[in-house]
């Protein structure tokens, strides 16, 4: 197999943003926020030859899931996360509330006040959010929408722009 090109990894980040929310999904709602470090297949495979039972050959990034993270402040976490070379790009899944944008347009600058009344508001959903990056700064968001009923999976949406704040914070997990 020959070795990924940055071109392939970008390509294949949405892939694997969805992979990792599918992996989260099957474990059921209420997780707490999870890292995964994106590594190139083809390295992964020739380094633990071993694995190739395990692994997509065909996939240019296999997701890796990392230790939880600590309960407290996210962003504080996330600013003491390194990278090894080795690793291509990282994945951070949590869960979130969406409002309205004139709900969220209302929302205090108090943080914690602000988390409070997202959680209260009648019109408020759930949901499930991946943002990932490449070292090389690729950079992909899939969020699944809680569905009312467990009997449905709820709304899947790709789109780059749904977190960018938070896709900044892991880019900076690169930083040197």
């Amino acid at each position: 197999m020959p070795p990924e090109t940055p071109e392939d990894l970008a390509a294949a980040l949405t892939s694997a943003a969805r992979e990792i929310e599918e992996f989260v999904d099957a474990a059921g709602w209420d997780q707490p926020a999870q890292v995964f470090a994106l590594v190139s297949t083809g390295r992964l495979l020739a380094a633990e030859p071993g694995l190739a039972d395990q692994l997509d050959p065909n996939a240019p990034l296999t997701p890796i899931a990392q230790e939880a993270l600590p309960a407290e402040d996210l962003a504080e976490a996330l600013g003491r996360i390194e990278w090894p070379e080795q690793v291509s790009g990282c994945a951070l899944v949590q869960e979130i509330v969406v409002l309205p944008p004139e709900a969220e347009a209302e929302l205090p600058g108090d943080a914690e006040e602000a988390r409070q009344i997202a959680a209260e508001h009648p019109e408020r959903r759930e949901a499930r959010l991946v943002a990932a990056v490449l070292r090389d700064g690729g950079e992909a968001c899939v969020m699944r929408l809680r569905a009312p009923s467990a009997e449905s999976g709820g709304e899947v949406i790709q789109d780059p722009s749904l977190a960018p704040n938070l896709l900044t914070a892991l880019h900076a997990t690169f930083a040197e």
